[in-house]
């Protein structure tokens, strides 16, 4: 079927069953309208319940603490995504006994991965080392997201969903709950000592508690996606050439996520033309990709993003956090967003430990999750910004081509490409 063809409505096959896209979601949660609402302190009031969101909320709520997880969307829901979780996080995925439940949607695992660019061709097995799962894999956000919801909920999450969050609820000179509003259009406070903003680049939490940018590299590429049904390569494959990174993804129902990222300046023509430019992209990074792309029937429609800035954001004040993307934001030429999402919930569940009953350790942990924050993710952050000028990053290849062929070189270029911790690294703050 040519590429124009009209696209198709995935559906998410699992053992014993079928996972529908539009069937209402299993969650059990207080409605807004509840007589519980409004009634009583949470410990934590969670606001976006994606990959960031979900998971700090599981995390807390095993410890004890009475949490409150807001979503304004209805889940099962989409959103942009490269879909790609690194081995550190699926390290995590299995440490909090989540990656059965992704895995028994149908996600495909993926084990081996491929990179061709810049007179460079690398392919192999992934790597493991310290009990890391010999492989990622590359879910659907609107299954995945799904699976962190129900963990949440499953630890005694209060989740309720399609709930706008309006403003902040100050005592004292500190944040002590939200100010949200229902699908009915009622208001209430619902009050909480401490409230996370998990809520995406455009976070409304920092932006209604004025946390400023503490770094800002603006915007280096454009990223357009679209699946494909028909190519049947299970591997992860990475392209960079002629100044545009490309990957095939594969994820449910057979289906291959066919990314390119190309540097923002790049002139997009006409809105009529910008599926011509997309195949285009796809042949000047890896022409292969292109021709087999020219014989598979396109399942979705082209989405295209340019809004990706690069930055951190203060990621703490008093009686509020941000963890994912409301705190730092990578280019997506990474697919670090995920992985770096469920560490950042991590560490910042271990800084808060028993403290939250107390407002000096809790101000103590959160400048200590501030701190560890910035460590962590300061290094990655710069190299993912000498990736994204992709100009430079080919530059960069191909000053690699010498080391080609050394013992090493190998193994380590596939442990980086897939997100393989380092010797000694781990998540532990201490």
């Amino acid at each position: 079927m040519p590429a124009g063809s009209a696209p198709v409505g995935p559906r998410i096959r699992q053992r014993g069953g079928e996972f529908a896209r539009d069937r209402p979601p299993r969650l059990f949660f207080f409605p807004a309208d509840s007589p519980l609402s409004g009634t009583r302190m949470f410990d934590v009031a969670i606001v976006g319940a994606r990959c960031a969101g979900s998971t700090t909320a599981m995390l807390l709520a095993r410890r004890g603490y009475r949490v409150l997880l807001l979503e304004r969307s209805a889940f099962p829901h989409d959103t942009l995504s490269t879909l790609f979780i690194h081995l550190r996080g699926m390290e995590l995925l299995a440490q909090w006994e989540l990656l059965p439940d992704v895995l028994a949607t149908g996600c495909p695992p993926l084990t081996t991965l491929s990179f061709t660019g810049a007179g460079i061709r690398v392919e192999g097995p992934l790597p493991a080392a310290d009990g890391e799962p010999r492989m990622v894999c590359a879910p659907r956000r609107y299954v995945l997201d799904d699976v962190l919801a129900r963990g949440a909920v499953r630890a005694g999450v209060e989740f309720r969903q399609g709930v706008s969050v309006t403003g902040l609820h100050w005592e004292d000179g500190s944040v002590a709950g939200v100010v949200c509003r229902a699908p009915d259009g009622r208001a209430r406070v619902e009050r909480a000592r401490l409230v996370i903003g998990a809520d995406g680049r455009r976070s409304t939490v920092a932006r209604l508690a004025d946390a400023p940018y503490t770094r800002w590299d603006g915007r280096l590429t454009r990223a357009w996606y679209t699946y494909w049904d028909g190519l049947d390569d299970p591997s992860l494959r990475l392209f960079l050439g002629q100044g545009v990174g490309a990957a095939a993804i594969p994820t449910h129902d057979g289906l291959t996520l066919v990314n390119v990222q190309f540097p923002v300046d790049h002139p997009l023509g006409e809105r009529r033309d910008r599926e011509r430019l997309y195949l285009d992209l796809v042949g000047r990074a890896a022409p292969g990709l292109r021709e087999a792309v020219a014989g598979a029937r396109r399942a979705d429609r082209l989405h295209c993003c340019g809004d990706l800035p690069n930055f951190f954001r203060r990621s703490t004040g008093p009686g509020w956090a941000l963890v994912g993307d409301a705190a730092l934001h990578k280019d997506p030429l990474g697919a670090q967003g995920i992985a770096d999402a469920f560490e950042q919930a991590a560490l910042l569940d271990e800084c808060l430990g028993d403290g939250l009953g107390d407002r000096g350790r809790t101000a103590a942990a959160l400048e200590r999750y501030a701190a560890a924050l910035e460590s962590r993710f300061t290094p990655p952050y710069e190299e993912n910004l000498r990736h994204a000028r992709l100009s430079d990053a080919e530059r960069h290849m191909a000053a690699l081509q010498e080391f080609r062929h050394h013992p090493g070189f190998r193994q380590g270029f596939l442990r980086a490409l897939s997100g393989a911790r380092t010797r000694g690294e781990t998540h532990r703050t201490a």
